[in-house]
């Protein structure tokens, strides 16, 4: 193989063979002119400035050049890519590679890196094109730059591989710490979610959350599930606005704080006003959006207040979606707003869904377009919350790479029936008062406990329960005055209403009082016991019982 004709194009390298004859003499020439003149060498370099002259980079021989290099080169032509130059480095790194071979079969590390599929294109195009930091099977990393080559109608390629191992070792070790500190972030928002959510006795719930992006920067998504007592329950989802670990640091303390505020037991815009004056405090340049709701099992509704958040969403037993609009206040951490509750059905066989906006928002796309994708997406969703969740997620194309977090909260009111119907029971009695109402509590107490087959022990206490809350009641409240008892598979909840709004405590009644220990025996006897205002005016007191497990 002829390599002068097949010496690479390369800027300064064309031989200009005829402008040289013309301009240049000969060594034997110049031997001579020396000779003919009488003046010695060192007069010469005396007499003349010019500086010795230096070879023109058209004099340096591109073999010799190309062998000399640090980079690996190789030379190929034809339609097969037969081997026409390999330069020492070549060797060195792979071996001696025979001339004239096909380099399909010669050149065996080319394809394992995939290279001969881009030697076909640069051969077509007559365009250069580079392959970045491939490994090849010596263990180093290469930048690979395939340029076109011509002489006369034949054609190749000039195969030239810088070697980056350094680049691509310190690049690696980067990726290992961004990576690192991903998983630590990652950790840090999840140890700051709930670990297991609690699971009410009327509620099946479910949660997901996905952090955003490849960053390391962490979100300030956020969801709860509280069980307040008396068979209610609070959900909480929240989204501090921006990323990192301050984003990550308030939507801790928020979460504290409600749960904190939860077992106060407040209406719902009555949590997100504490939740404004807190968020303030944390810090005045942060803000972050919210819902606060609460379940009542026995009134069938989602009494709800939102912060600037986006609307829950409902599906009824027949499948229609419903969009909680109204009402929606500002962001916490505002203030100077009066934040108010609005409510939505959650009947029996209702499925509802809280979310954070990573779920519907996109960069090219309006908001409510994702949120009316997302009722549809709902409206076609069954199976249990964690099934629903992850098909939400799906649905909305949430991937690793996503650029938000995510967070979803899904819970069902299960429509139930058979057994499992049984064993979810209500019973109320309304009191009219006078000195007739405590027997008639006990007396109505007793025969639902009797009805409901309630062990005899169960059975006292709960009649106790009934008849020192229903005196408590008729002593310090006003009517109207209701009797309710309810079962679950896991507890009986006793809860008597009136209506004066003065919430009672319990306190240490001395020897010789006559009254104030109904809550005190109240607070001993039950599981547990607490009281609420109600939003019609009045208050709630209730206990409830742990029941045996079968």
């Amino acid at each position: 193989m002829n390599f002068t004709r097949w010496s690479a194009r390369l800027p300064g390298t064309q031989r200009r063979a005829a402008a040289r004859n013309d301009t240049t003499v000969s060594p034997d020439r110049r031997g001579e002119s020396r000779s003919e003149t009488s003046v010695p060498a060192a007069r010469t370099e005396q007499l003349t400035d010019e500086p010795p002259p230096v070879p023109a980079v058209d004099d340096l021989p591109v073999r010799d050049v190309l062998d000399r290099v640090p980079a690996l080169v190789a030379l190929v032509h034809g339609p097969d890519h037969r081997i026409a130059y390999v330069n020492d480095a070549y060797t060195a790194a792979f071996g001696v590679r025979p001339l004239g071979e096909r380099a399909r079969e010669a050149l065996p590390e080319l394809a394992e890196l995939g290279l001969f599929p881009l030697l076909d294109q640069v051969q077509r195009s007559h365009r250069p094109r580079t392959l970045k930091s491939r490994k090849a099977p010596d263990g180093r990393s290469y930048t690979f730059t395939c340029t076109p080559v011509t002489e006369g109608e034949d054609s190749g390629v000039l195969v030239f591989a810088t070697d980056v191992t350094d680049h691509a070792e310190a690049a690696e070790r980067l990726r290992a710490s961004e990576r690192s500190q991903r998983e630590t972030a990652v950790t840090l928002q999840r140890s700051l979610l709930p670990q297991e959510l609690e699971q009410p006795d009327d509620l099946r719930i479910a949660a997901t959350y996905h952090p955003g992006g490849t960053e390391a920067a962490v979100g300030g998504d956020w969801y709860d599930v509280i069980t307040l007592g008396g068979g209610r329950t609070a959900l909480v989802i929240g989204d501090v606005m921006g990323r990192g670990v301050r984003a990550a640091a308030v939507m801790g303390q928020l979460r504290t704080a409600v749960r904190a505020y939860a077992r106060l037991d407040l209406p719902p815009h009555e949590i997100l006003q504490l939740l404004d004056g807190l968020a303030a405090e944390i810090d005045p340049n942060q803000i972050a959006t919210c819902v606060y709701a609460i379940h009542d099992p026995n009134e069938g509704r989602l009494v709800y207040a939102s912060a600037g958040h986006l609307p829950i969403l409902v599906r009824d037993e027949s499948g229609t979606v419903h969009r909680a609009d109204e009402p929606t206040g500002p962001p916490l951490g505002t203030g100077g707003w009066l934040h108010a509750s609005g409510s939505v059905p959650l009947a029996p066989g209702s499925t509802a869904v809280l979310y954070t906006d990573g779920l519907v928002e996109r960069r090219n796309q309006d908001l409510d377009e994702g949120i009316a994708a997302l009722e549809r997406a709902l409206a076609g969703a069954r199976g249990t919350p964690q099934v629903i969740c992850d098909r939400l997620v799906r649905s909305a194309g949430v991937t690793p790479e996503h650029d938000d977090d995510v967070a979803v909260l899904v819970l069902q009111h299960p429509a139930r029936t058979g057994p499992e119907h049984d064993l979810f029971r209500n019973a109320a009695l309304e009191l009219l008062g006078g000195v007739e109402a405590a027997p008639r509590a006990r007396a109505f107490a007793s025969g639902v406990l009797t009805s409901w087959r309630f062990p005899t022990d169960l059975h006292d206490l709960g009649v106790l329960a009934a008849s020192e809350l229903v005196a408590n009641s008729l002593q310090h409240g006003t009517p109207p005055m209701r009797l309710r008892l309810r079962r679950t598979d896991r507890r009986l909840i006793i809860e008597v209403t009136d209506g004066d709004d003065h919430l009672p405590r319990r306190r240490r009644a001395e020897p010789a009082d006559e009254s104030g220990r109904g809550i005190a025996i109240v607070a001993t006897i039950a599981s547990g016991w607490g009281s609420r205002r109600t939003p019609g005016g009045g208050k709630a007191v209730w206990c409830e019982f742990a029941l045996p497990r079968p």
